[in-house]
């Protein structure tokens, strides 16, 4: 019997521990495979039927982890930034009325050169309000904008006013006033159309540009040309003027119309076939900076020499349309 003990004390047997290790839970429910459920339940019948009935058989459950995908991303974060969106449509809505506001301002202005004072402080404050508001604060690095025709609708340089007064040159009106940005080649063309009774031509200025902040260019003018004049060739007459209360039948000097209208096409063909005048610019006065204060698709307001502000507008834009 010492002998059966001693070879039995050689194979220590180990009792099983009844205490299973707790499951690990996590904020998300425990998800239960079927499958691996099935197979047990099968494993456990037949181990039934092999004869160790006295064996109860318990049902296996296994843990898996789950995927975060299979629950859907975190909705703990906050949703989709509606009020940023809608605040930008909102300060987009104050930017058109904004810029509405101030070209219907410049009705009857003549460009600036008829403003009242009171027309001035209004049109100032808008542009104080459009500035604010810029949606390129960094215009020299947003050349493709800066490209085009712009129109000028409004400025408050006193140098331009003696051009706009009829008063200056009789009986010539100034049809248009524009410039011609070129940001490939940095060039910029300034231009003053008039329009006279029998004739029409434009008064230009060729300069090249240096960017020398966000805002800021440096201007430097090198040459001028006066266009050739292009003159109509039919005037039109009417048929009676009003003098001192009568009217004036203009009928019997139909023939001399003819004959000054023969002569002014006579002179059209010859005008037309010679080249633009062009002159240099070569003295200090040639040089001039200007600062651009707010720029969009449409609208440029720019700030130059003592203070003169430029309001000018895109070629194309509906805010030209009256």
């Amino acid at each position: 019997m010492a002998s059966v003990s001693q070879f039995i004390n050689q194979f220590p047997c180990k009792t099983p521990s009844k205490t299973l290790p707790k499951p690990q839970f996590t904020s998300r429910p425990t998800t239960f495979s079927l499958s691996v459920i099935k197979t047990t339940a099968i494993a456990s019948n037949s181990f039934l039927k092999s004869g160790l009935e006295t064996v109860p058989a318990r049902p296996a459950f296994v843990v898996r982890a789950v995927d975060e995908d299979e629950w859907g991303p975190e909705k703990d974060g906050p949703p989709v930034a509606v009020a940023e969106v809608e605040e930008k449509t909102k300060e987009l809505m104050e930017i058109d009325s904004l810029k509405k506001a101030l070209v219907d301002s410049f009705y009857g202005t003549d460009r600036g050169l008829k403003a009242s004072s009171e027309t001035r402080a209004e049109i100032v404050e808008l542009i104080t309000q459009l500035e604010a508001k810029n949606p390129t604060p960094a215009p020299t690095e947003a050349l493709t904008l800066l490209n085009g025709k712009w129109i000028l609708a409004y400025t408050s340089f006193s140098g331009l006013f003696p051009l706009l007064s009829r008063g200056t040159l009789p009986l010539v009106k100034v049809d248009e006033i524009s410039q011609i940005i070129d940001s490939e080649n940095f060039t910029v063309q300034n231009s003053v159309q008039f329009a006279g009774p029998l004739a029409t031509t434009s008064v230009r200025t060729n300069a090249k540009f240096e960017v020398r902040s966000p805002k800021r260019v440096q201007i430097k003018f090198e040459e001028g040309i006066i266009g050739t004049p292009q003159l109509t060739e039919s005037i039109e007459i009417p048929e009676n003027v009003e003098f001192f209360g009568q009217k004036i039948d203009l009928t019997p000097f139909k023939g001399l119309i003819s004959s000054v209208q023969d002569t002014a096409s006579s002179v059209v063909r010859t005008i037309s076939s010679q080249p633009p005048l062009k002159f240099s610019l070569s003295n200090r006065n040639a040089e001039s900076w200007l600062l651009t204060t707010y720029l969009d698709e449409d609208l440029r307001i720019s700030r130059g020499d003592a203070g003169s502000v430029f309001v000018l507008i895109k070629e194309g834009s509906s805010l030209l349309k009256p």
